[in-house]
């Protein structure tokens, strides 16, 4: 009998909050679905689950961040580990049972499943808290919907996103494998709008003060980066605009040393969202992989190279994140062991704010020169008279490097990576994760991406 792998197990966590609001999740344990979901404590503790999931390595913990870095590496870092999954990234030659890639899509269909759990049981929550369950479930869905497409498909901007292949839409809970779990791959339009969907009724329903959970400016910081997939700028531009008047009304703002804003314990002003790590939940993977033996790391799998370091002027402060190691440069942005990994910093809301205004002609919060200026002055860099788009994509490549922002900002740009002798354009098939082998084993209804075999 054939086995379905997307699917997902109603999880139980329990939370408990310390001085400093940290998240300690404790092995999930799987119960009777009536039970799970029969109480206003239990539908909550569920929705705990989801957060469990999208903060393992396998997603927000380090992984997808990763990725981006090795598939957009364009000869500005290395992969140096002995690691074969990231290699095949770095190398674009991934083999259909990279474990890492079947983690990652099976980690991200058991948060959608664990959401859709808590969006069908939303009638037995408390009304005062109803709203705000489902905003943070439907985060959750949208998010990993998100995350699945970036990798998984052609960008939204190669030939036509209503017939390229995305992922699969799960809107329900799966419960038993029946005929309806064989699904089928929507296409790549299809899953940004359900995305789109999620995420601004996740925005409407989420309220402004939410811990360290997803709040409304959260949800409006996950939009900018979709809309800027999608080429909608003056959406993007708004959402970015909403994200940072909610966040700086909190008391959000940049911190003066930029390196202060890294291997934080707790969330500095400057975080909208992290995934919190510390001695009892300590996964960090992009601590594992970019950080050295003597911080309790491996060997230094990720090295940055001359290429890179070149594009920064004389006297920027982000210079002061690179040091000598085990015979390499690399970064201190994650040196530290159980240190937050960074999702969403305020930096980027600026800096998407001045290239979505900057592109539509727009002074939406601010200008375009004022908001690269603030990010400028932060790293004591002088502020600029003028600025065209190509200072807007540097700046934004220089201030958000090695968190995850890589390949996407290339395929979104209808960029080139560059590795040695070999090009890669946007749109190559190298650059899109094939659909797990183990996938298309348990399912014949789902149709393999190009350039990979069966």
């Amino acid at each position: 009998m054939k086995r379905f792998i997307i699917t997902g197990i109603i999880c139980i966590t329990l939370i408990t909050s310390g001085c400093h609001e940290e998240l300690f999740i404790k092995p999930p344990q799987s119960i009777d679905q009536a039970l799970a979901l029969s109480s206003d404590a239990n539908v909550k503790r569920v929705l705990i689950g989801a957060y469990a999931e999208i903060r393992s390595t396998a997603l927000y913990g380090g992984r997808i961040q990763l990725f981006s870095e090795m598939l957009g590496a364009n000869s500005e870092v290395r992969w140096e580990g002995t690691f074969n999954q990231p290699r095949e990234m770095y190398n674009k030659q991934i083999f259909v049972n990279n474990s890492f890639v079947e983690g990652t899509w099976a980690a991200a269909y058991r948060g959608i499943n664990v959401s859709n759990n808590v969006l069908s049981a939303l009638d037995v929550i408390n009304a005062s808290d109803r709203d705000r369950v489902e905003g943070e479930a439907l985060f959750i869905r949208g998010s990993m919907l998100f995350e699945l497409v970036k990798l998984y498909a052609q960008p939204y901007v190669s030939a036509n996103p209503s017939s390229n292949l995305g992922v699969p839409i799960i809107l329900t809970p799966t419960r038993e494998i029946n005929e309806d779990s064989y699904v089928r791959r929507n296409t790549v339009q299809e899953v940004y709008q359900q995305i789109v969907s999620d995420l601004v009724r996740a925005e409407s329903l989420l309220p402004l003060q939410n811990g360290i959970l997803a709040r409304n400016y959260v949800a409006a910081a996950q939009l900018s980066r979709v809309y800027l997939q999608m080429e909608r700028f003056a959406d993007a531009r708004d959402a970015a605009n909403r994200a940072i008047a909610l966040a700086t009304s909190t008391g959000k703002a940049l911190i003066p040393i930029y390196m202060n804003a890294f291997n934080t314990e707790v969330d500095s002003l400057e975080d909208l969202f992290t995934i919190q790590v510390d001695p009892q939940d300590s996964a960090n993977d992009m601590f594992t992989f970019y950080s050295l033996p003597q911080f309790g790391a491996r060997d230094g799998d990720v090295s940055i190279q001359p290429p890179h370091i070149l594009l920064y002027e004389s006297g920027d402060q982000r210079l002061n994140q690179f040091f000598l190691g085990a015979g390499e440069q690399r970064t201190a942005k994650w040196r530290d062991q159980f240190r937050n990994v960074k999702v969403f910093r305020l930096a980027e809301m600026y800096l998407t704010r001045a290239e979505a205004n900057f592109r539509e002609g727009t002074s939406v919060g601010a200008t375009p020169l004022e908001d690269i200026n603030r990010i400028r002055q932060r790293v004591e860099l002088p502020s600029l008279t003028s600025v065209t788009l190509a200072q807007i994509l540097l700046e934004r490549k220089l201030e958000l490097a090695h968190e995850g922002h890589a390949i996407h900002d290339i395929r979104r740009n209808r960029g080139t990576v560059v590795e040695g002798n070999n090009s890669y354009p946007y749109n190559d098939p190298r650059l899109v994760f094939p659909i797990p082998q183990r996938e298309i084993d348990a399912n014949s209804n789902l149709e393999q991406n190009a350039g990979y075999s069966n």
